[in-house]
């Protein structure tokens, strides 16, 4: 097969309309947009407020027609409870204009449609952990035999940018290829555009993101001073899509960017106020509903709290951003297969990964005005006089941190960063 892309191949062979059924593997939650939506869910759904009824409906008449994957779960739905065992997800964001009026360039013209956003997040099957990696969308993968959403499959082809499966064969194809990648079963998968990301953001409310440096993005018409802002609407679209405005201008440096707004969202969420405001949550939920597409094992309400009931007690320094690691090479990157079997190793082994101290020019800084250094630098020193408590857990441990190679660039949600901005001379 060539490896440039080429004119959709069809073979006569019809695809099933019967989803397939496979038994979920020990792994895989949060990133972005599934972080909200199944947080949200969680509490609407549990909480005895009289909204709860109205919302229940509501968002259920709002979920749009569901994507069949090959993974998907066999069994019962689970109940209103934390779901039983581990679970992967695959959030994609896609940069398709269509339907999202013209505050993004004439639908017309931009007529792509790739999955700039890809990220899988794994929920540890003892649910004391989460994993959330990022695809950088210029890796050259292998992209696995297709299915048609019109009928009958696309040709394999062996190397392509993982952001071209999105336009190749839809979001079961992007699933597709990064459980071959992975070697990860993936059962659940939503997919969320421009207008969407910001309804979200809308709806918790905003999020608070530090700004090491002036962010000033031209081409996503972003400008932000130094300081903390509150991102919501299109200024954390903006945020989320500015490359050229942050790091060293490239999609690893978007995705350290990424990292910081989730990891402050992610706080946000967790936090007193946003989880005991159920008018705050059922917003959050129908725009999230109402701006995604999703697989069918995720239109199922009950699902969407069980995953929810598994991440809310997760400790913010156990939920876990990680790039996936990859070298440079001519037109865009590829994997580093020995440091992303260390990676898909950890999620494997259900263990939380513990990241080296990273020196890319990419990279986000740790917030000056932290005043807790063991919650932005997990290494700190520990004071020497401070008491010793007794870990009721120690006897019966949980599995260790998985140290990753120093090329797995990323954070935890407990540790606050700020965005290093670009300086306009070098865009």
């Amino acid at each position: 097969m060539s490896d440039q892309l080429r004119p959709r191949s069809r073979r006569s062979k019809q695809i099933s309309t019967i989803a397939r059924h496979g038994r979920l593997k020990r792994s895989n939650a949060f990133a972005n947009v599934a972080k909200i939506l199944a947080a949200t869910l969680a509490v609407v759904m549990v909480s005895g407020v009289s909204v709860a009824a109205l919302a229940t409906l509501n968002v259920a008449a709002g979920v749009k027609p569901g994507v069949t994957l090959d993974n998907e779960t066999d069994g019962p739905i689970p109940s209103i409870s934390s779901i039983d065992g581990g679970a992967n997800l695959l959030l994609v964001g896609s940069d398709s204009r269509a339907g999202q009026g013209d505050g993004f360039g004439d639908p017309e013209e931009e007529t792509s449609v790739l999955n700039d956003v890809t990220m899988l997040l794994h929920i540890a099957e003892d649910h004391s952990s989460a994993t959330v990696v990022s695809f950088p969308r210029d890796t050259f993968v292998p992209i696995p035999e297709c299915p048609d959403p019109e009928g009958g499959t696309f040709s394999a082809m062996s190397s392509q940018k993982i952001n071209t499966t999105l336009n190749y064969g839809g979001l079961a194809c992007t699933v597709k290829t990064v459980e071959a990648l992975t070697g990860l079963s993936i059962p659940y998968a939503a997919l969320v555009q421009f207008n969407g990301v910001a309804a979200m953001s809308e709806a918790v409310g905003g999020v608070p993101v530090c700004i090491a440096e002036p962010i000033v993005d031209d081409k996503t018409d972003l400008n932000l001073s130094a300081g903390v802002h509150e991102l919501k609407g299109i200024e954390a679209l903006q945020f989320l899509r500015t490359r050229h405005g942050v790091g060293d201008g490239s999609d690893l440096g978007r995705i350290s960017n990424q990292q910081v707004f989730l990891s402050a969202l992610v706080r946000t969420l967790k936090s007193a106020d946003t989880l005991s405001d159920p008018i705050k949550l059922y917003s959050i939920a129908k725009a999230a509903v109402d701006n995604m597409e999703l697989s069918n094992t995720l239109k199922s309400m009950d699902t969407m709290v069980s995953i929810a009931m598994a991440l809310k007690d997760i400790p913010l320094d156990k939920v876990v951003f990680v790039q996936y690691p990859v070298n440079y090479v001519d037109g865009g990157v590829e994997p580093d297969e020995t440091a992303a079997a260390d990676l898909i190793a950890a999620i494997n082994a259900d263990v939380s990964p513990t990241l080296a101290p990273g020196d890319a020019d990419f990279l986000s800084v740790a917030d000056p005005a932290a005043t807790d250094p063991a919650a932005t630098d997990p290494a700190a020193p520990v004071d020497p006089a401070a008491p010793v408590t007794e870990d009721p857990a120690a006897a019966d441990p949980a599995p260790t941190a998985s140290a990753l190679p120093s090329n797995v660039y990323g954070q935890d949600a407990s540790q606050q960063t700020c965005s290093s901005g670009r300086p306009v001379e070098d865009q």
